[in-house]
């Protein structure tokens, strides 16, 4: 019987326990766990998406502390806020929305934001302390399909695994997660020939290039578990599903598998980085 490694569900079973760790900081350290997020010019999706974010907080008690500066904003303008936020004791997490305009250096102002609230698990020192197995939040898509996995008992240790796609906040640190469980990694992408002999071979699929049903249910062989970090306006993934659901060991249901954990470990890292800040003050 195939295991659907259902987002959605994890998510909100998560999210009754958060809300009990938020209630206990509200008692002992009359306190409110709060995300702080910043969002550049107004684009429809990014105001969406941090909307989602700000609701996901009040949801378990916590708060959100939406920022919101102009399309014109400079890189230097930008990281001065974060710097500010840096400072800020009742912030506990800070959250740049991807992506900014084009003229601002991102990578510059994701590593602007303090590793001990880099919640979002974006900056180049929180990769490298990760990838080392050192404490560090993770980047959440990867660290919540991490916790999908986790929570249905996929075995990973030894197993042939390959990532189709390398972006820095999802197939990069995908692959290292992977990789610290003792999984065989391949990373691949949209430019690597052969690849489809190469996810053939492969017991866990990542589908990360960010193209609708890029990866072929042929590709795919029989008992694999099939994990699509994709959405698209098509209502479909990186990986086309349609055929291979019944041969799978387990998968991402599109939407709904991927996507609900996301924000969720977004939600969970803010408020281990409140826990955090009170157990060492």
């Amino acid at each position: 019987m195939t295991i659907v490694l259902d987002g959605k569900k994890l998510s909100l079973e998560s999210e009754k326990d958060f809300a009990l760790r938020v209630d206990k900081i509200k008692k002992q350290n009359k306190s409110t766990p709060i995300l702080a997020t910043i969002l550049v010019g107004n684009d429809p999706a990014s105001e969406t998406y941090v909307k989602m974010k700000g609701n996901a907080c009040r949801r378990v008690g916590m708060d959100s502390l939406k920022i919101e500066l102009d399309e014109k904003t400079s890189t230097s303008e930008l990281k001065k806020r974060i710097y500010e936020l840096n400072e800020n004791d009742n912030v506990h997490g800070i959250l740049l929305q991807h992506p900014v305009p084009k003229h601002i250096d991102e990578r510059s102002c994701f590593d602007a934001i303090d590793v001990r609230k880099d919640v979002d698990g974006v900056t180049s020192l929180g990769f490298g302390r990760m990838s080392m197995q050192e404490r560090a939040y993770g980047s959440c898509t990867p660290f919540g399909i991490m916790r999908l996995l986790k929570e249905h008992n996929i075995p990973l240790e030894g197993k042939s695994a390959v990532v189709v796609g390398r972006s820095p906040i999802l197939g990069k640190p995908m692959a290292m997660m992977l990789l610290n469980e003792n999984s065989t990694v391949t990373i691949c992408h949209s430019k690597t020939k052969n690849l489809p002999d190469i996810v053939s071979r492969s017991d866990i699929i990542v589908g990360a290039v960010g193209i609708p049903k890029f990866i072929k249910g042929e590709w795919i062989k029989d008992n694999s578990v099939v994990v699509d970090a994709g959405y698209h306006p098509e209502k479909c993934g990186d990986i086309d599903l349609e055929n291979i659901i019944p041969r799978c060991f387990a998968y991402t249901p599109v939407p709904g598998g991927v996507g609900p954990m996301t924000i969720n470990t977004l939600i969970m890292q803010t408020l281990e980085s409140c826990e955090n800040y009170f157990n060492s003050n």
